[in-house]
């Protein structure tokens, strides 16, 4: 289940920039993954030909490095359950893979925003409150009515 918290998270396990982290921690088998190959194509409309190279129809042959943050950070909450990370790092066009991880896996992101997830019924567990929410108003309502994003 995808799990929220939104505001200020201070666990040891938090990694703030995403993006910098994975260009230092990847792991060249989470490249090699199918989920992590449809990602890149959904979010950066590239292809991961594998741990070394992507090819993206604006810049050609890139680098790893050179993919979005958005789709560094869904790899990386794919693959390393040990770390929690900042899905503020990612725009709305992630929202469907965090609620795709999720229903494969239990998951756990920092949001310092209202991401819109979807007009369709989700569940979502706000871990600050222990409370689930299963659509964007309920979603919207808790984090504004509880203040979540005030701390």
């Amino acid at each position: 289940m995808l799990s929220i918290f939104f505001g200020d998270y201070k666990g040891a396990n938090y990694v703030n920039n995403p993006d910098l982290f994975f260009d230092n921690t990847y792991e060249d088998e989470w490249l090699d993954d199918k989920q992590s190959k449809e990602m890149v194509k959904d979010i950066d409309r590239s292809e991961l030909v594998g741990p070394n190279l992507v090819i993206s129809p604006v810049l050609g042959s890139i680098s790893i490095n050179r993919l979005s943050g958005g789709v560094k950070t869904l790899i990386q909450i794919a693959h390393d359950p040990d770390h929690v990370y900042n899905a503020s790092a990612c725009g709305d066009n992630c929202a469907p893979w965090l609620l795709k991880i999720g229903n494969e896996k239990d998951i756990l992101v920092r949001l310092g925003h209202i991401m819109h997830f979807s007009n369709e019924p989700f569940r979502i567990r706000i871990a600050n409150t222990d409370e689930y929410v299963e659509s964007q108003y309920e979603l919207a309502r808790a984090v504004i009515l509880g203040g979540l994003l005030d701390e």
